[in-house]
């Protein structure tokens, strides 16, 4: 009949829709089986070697003895007095110091090196020089440190060091200067390190990002009349900030990991400690060495604390800049 009008249901209000929406986790998981197989064993390896140990951050509350490591609950609790004896140490307030310090320069010069780098090799045109360009930028970064520091040490040596033979040359200096025994030159020698060194593989993710930027954005700015400093400004940058907040957000995560390896092979000379003992050089030392395992347990749970507030608070931060990792 004409004046009859049959209900039909609503297409999400189906069952069969509904069921899929609600799909078995395992069955889902059994689609994905070749996927997850890949992701498998980088997640086996973060249980083993992450969350398994994680139950030794109770030896930063006990006098810890190695000789009882099978029955760590047997070992004495002592509360904070390893937090306590770390806060009071009398080198406290300059391991902090070099700490922050040295951190805060690798960040701050260390961290838009790899964007400059990019934001240039993507404007050079000829594909053979771009090509070794990169080849001798990325180069670095598979040395490991023992050979960057020896190269190091080399370059600035008083017998045939090349810098001093260059400064000599031109007049700049009458005897060879112990670059690395005076401590006034010695966070600008790591900090270059640093970034000659790392400089070219970080470059790596912000050229992919900028490669997926939308090439009529730059047509549409040339026929604007906008030049090449105006377009990097005004839309490579902007293209590429949510990668480059969100690698903000991890560096300031690690911000108290002023470094390790690169500290101990070039400040290797006692002299230069007041400039150099970070924490984990510290905890290498004054932990490790001297078997004081829970001193160097507490420093180390000091030192995740204040990372994960610092990576917290950027976090924050950049969810309020409209981009953040949760």
């Amino acid at each position: 009949m004409s004046g009859t009008t049959t209900n039909k249901p609503h297409p999400s209000s189906s069952p069969g829709l509904k069921s899929l929406k609600k799909t078995n986790p395992f069955r889902r998981f059994w689609k994905q089986i070749d996927v997850q197989l890949m992701v498998f064993p980088g997640i086996l390896l973060v249980f083993v070697f992450s969350y398994i140990p994680m139950y030794g951050v109770l030896t930063a509350f006990m006098d810890y003895n190695v000789f009882t490591a099978h029955r760590i609950f047997e070992n004495p609790w002592v509360g904070f007095k390893h937090f306590e004896a770390f806060f009071n140490a009398p080198n406290f307030d300059q391991i902090m110091r070099n700490t922050i310090v040295i951190s805060l320069l690798k960040f701050f010069i260390g961290f838009p090196a790899p964007i400059v780098l990019a934001l240039m090799l993507n404007e050079v045109r000829h594909m053979v020089f771009k090509r070794i360009v990169q080849t001798i930028t990325y180069l670095p970064h598979f040395m490991s440190w023992v050979i960057v520091g020896g190269l190091v040490m080399s370059l600035l040596s008083t017998d045939n060091g090349s810098v001093n033979i260059l400064l000599k040359g031109i007049g700049a200096i009458d005897e060879p200067i112990n670059f690395l025994s005076l401590k006034e030159y010695f966070w600008t020698i790591l900090i270059s390190t640093n970034v000659w060194k790392e400089i070219g593989f970080a470059s790596i993710v912000y050229l992919a990002a900028i490669a997926g930027v939308d090439p009529h954005m730059y047509e549409a700015a040339e026929i604007d009349g906008a030049s090449k400093l105006k377009q990097i400004f005004h839309i490579t940058i902007p293209s590429i900030m949510p990668v480059i907040i969100i690698f903000m957000i991890l560096a300031m995560g690690s911000l108290l990991n002023a470094g390790f390896e690169d500290i101990l092979i070039l400040a290797s000379n006692p002299i230069l400690r007041p400039v150099s003992d970070v924490l984990d050089v510290y905890v290498y030392r004054i932990g490790l060495q001297n078997q004081r395992y829970s001193f160097a347990v507490a420093i180390g749970l000091f030192k995740a604390v204040i990372s994960v507030g610092l990576l917290t608070m950027a976090n924050y931060l950049a969810r309020k800049a409209g981009s953040s990792l949760w």
